[in-house]
């Protein structure tokens, strides 16, 4: 398969994957393995998965803007979505500086993916049962000026996404709803979590692995519409989700986190996947 086909490929895979609490790297696992593409130093990933966190920058750039600008202007409400955002985004900053490289070296495997994938699903499927879990009201637009700095807190439950399979989206998500939060701003928040951190990683991880990108196969022309492919599959992504949890559980991609993960345990039991 030609370089450009497999990067509108993959790019699209995790512009649709890295917001849904589905687990990207699970699905870019997989997706490699089947059209044999090669990821040299894991620059591939990291680039376009700046191109689906830029889809969220696009997305909410009034909000960001007027934060920023508000900040400056001694506005309250600015004040406390930074300082939020802060707040969640420190666990998964420190866990990622920490251990990420001993986590992915021990961890970082089809088998863990797949079981972590299942055991995710579970857990999703049961906090989003919960009838004490939401103690806000459903409502159809976010609302992050209710959100404590207790509930930010759930940069906690982000931090665990380190361990690959679990995902980033699915693991905040998780924690946004049990602390209260409904799934709408849950989501929402989930966006701006991953911002800083995602980003952050990605910007660093890009530098570590600079000298790996001129051995990408057919060079940087894949790498540039794998980004653009990402970055628009990332937005029609996180404006869908949005929309779909207004009106829906979690359940339904509980219930998927337990099938594909069952799917990735066949194809490495019949040693397709490895």
């Amino acid at each position: 398969m030609i370089p450009e086909v497999q990067a509108i490929l993959l790019g699209g895979v995790e512009g649709v994957t890295e917001f849904l609490p589905v687990s990207s790297t699970g699905h870019l696992i997989v997706a490699e393995r089947l059209i044999g593409f090669r990821d040299t130093g894991e620059v591939f990933t990291v680039v376009v998965q700046l191109g689906a966190i830029l889809a969220v920058v696009w997305f909410y750039w009034r909000q960001l803007w007027e934060n920023v600008t508000h900040l400056f202007q001694g506005s309250r409400r600015a004040r406390r979505f930074w300082l939020n955002l802060i707040v969640a985004s420190l666990p998964a900053v420190a866990v990622g500086l920490l251990f990420e490289e001993a986590i992915k070296g021990a961890l970082f495997s089809p088998l863990t993916v797949a079981i972590t994938l299942i055991l995710g699903g579970l857990v999703l499927w049961w906090v989003d049962r919960r009838p004490q879990a939401v103690t806000q009201p459903e409502r159809t637009e976010p609302d992050l000026d209710v959100i404590t700095l207790k509930q930010a807190a759930i940069g906690v439950a982000q931090a665990v996404a380190v361990i690959p399979g679990v995902s980033r989206s699915g693991a905040s998500l998780v924690g946004g709803l049990l602390t209260g939060l409904n799934r709408v701003t849950a989501t929402a928040f989930s966006f701006f979590m991953g911002l800083p951190v995602l980003g952050g990683a990605g910007l660093y991880s890009l530098f570590k692995a600079r000298h790996a990108l001129g051995s990408l196969p057919g060079g940087s022309v894949p790498l540039l519409i794998g980004t653009v492919v990402a970055f628009i599959t990332a937005l029609l992504s996180v404006s869908w989700l949005l929309k779909y949890v207004s009106t829906h559980s979690f359940r339904a991609f509980a219930v998927y986190r337990v099938v594909f993960g069952a799917l990735m345990l066949g194809l490495i039991a019949l040693e397709l996947l490895r």
